[in-house]
C-alpha cells in the first residue's frame, strides 16, 4: 500500500514537472534581448510565483493600449510579428506592453504546450493590470499563434476581464497529426475581435477560416472581421508593415 502511495506521489510529481514552463529558458531570452532593446523600457511583472519580462512603450498621446503575446518559443522583442507590431503601433497612438509568454523547449508541440495554457492566464492579468495603473482604460490584447490558444484557453475559463478587443494573427496553428483540442469561444466573445491571418498560411489555420468567421459573425459584434494579408506566410516574414496596415486601422476605428 505505501509503495503505491510512493509511485502515485512520484507520478504527480513527474507530471508536474514535465508540464511546466521552462523559466531557465525565459531568463535567458530575458538576458539576450534586454540590453538590445532600444524602443520601450523593460519591465518585469510578476505572475503570482515568478517575475516575467515585458517591454513597455509609450504613445506621445495614447488612445489606447495593446498587449502584445508572441507566437510560440519566441519572446517579446521577436523581429517578426511581435517587435513590428510593438513599436509601429505607438505610431498609431497606442501604448504597447509585449509580454514574455510561457515558454517549453524548442522541441515541443502543441499538445505539449496545451497542458501549460493555465500557466498563461496571470500572465496575461497581470499585464491587463499594470496597464490600467499606467492610466490606460482602453486595453486590446493581440495574440499570435500559440498565445491565440492561451488567450482563448483564459477566455473559455470564464477569466475574461478589462479588455475592449482581441487581435488573434495566425489563429488556430497547430503541429500535424495534433488537431485542437475543442473549438476557440469565439461566439461567445462579445467584444470586437480581428482575426488576422496570411494568404500563404498553415493548412489548419485557413481550413478554419471560415468557422471562425461564422463563430465571430455569432457573437454579433459588427465591429469584428476577419482579414487574410496577401502574400504573408504563418510569421509574416518580411510583412511587418503589412500586418501594422490592418491592425492599427482596425484598432483606430474601435
Amino acid at each position: 500500500m505505501y509503495k503505491l502511495q510512493f509511485l502515485s506521489m512520484c507520478v504527480l510529481l513527474f507530471s508536474s514537472t514535465l508540464f511546466a514552463a521552462d523559466i531557465e529558458r525565459e531568463k535567458r531570452l530575458a538576458d539576450q534581448i534586454v540590453d538590445s532593446i532600444m524602443d520601450g523600457d523593460p519591465v518585469f511583472l510578476n505572475s503570482g510565483e515568478h517575475d516575467f519580462l515585458s517591454i513597455y512603450t509609450e504613445a506621445d498621446e495614447p488612445v489606447g493600449a495593446v498587449v502584445i503575446m508572441h507566437g510560440r518559443g519566441f519572446h517579446p522583442n521577436w523581429s517578426d510579428v511581435a517587435y513590428p507590431l510593438r513599436v509601429g503601433l505607438v505610431d498609431h497612438g497606442w501604448n504597447t506592453l509585449s509580454l514574455q509568454m510561457p515558454v517549453l523547449d524548442k522541441e515541443a508541440k502543441y499538445y505539449d504546450y496545451v497542458e501549460i495554457m493555465p500557466e498563461a492566464f496571470p500572465r496575461i492579468e497581470a499585464a491587463i493590470d499594470y496597464l490600467k495603473q499606467q492610466g490606460n482604460d482602453r486595453i486590446v490584447l493581440i495574440a499570435h499563434s500559440c498565445s491565440v490558444h492561451m488567450v482563448m484557453a483564459w477566455v473559455d475559463a470564464g477569466r475574461m476581464r478589462g479588455i475592449d478587443g482581441i487581435v488573434g494573427i495566425g489563429m488556430g496553428a497547430v503541429d500535424y497529426r495534433q488537431p485542437m483540442k475543442k473549438p476557440f469561444p469565439l461566439a461567445k466573445i462579445t467584444v470586437p475581435v480581428l482575426d488576422v491571418y496570411g494568404e500563404e498560411e498553415y493548412p489548419a489555420v485557413l481550413k478554419g477560416a471560415p468557422g471562425r468567421l461564422a463563430a465571430i459573425q455569432q457573437a454579433g459584434n459588427p465591429r469584428s472581421k476577419q482579414v487574410a494579408v496577401p502574400g504573408a506566410d504563418h510569421y509574416f516574414t518580411d510583412e511587418g508593415d503589412a500586418l501594422l496596415d490592418v491592425v492599427a486601422p482596425w484598432l483606430n476605428s474601435l
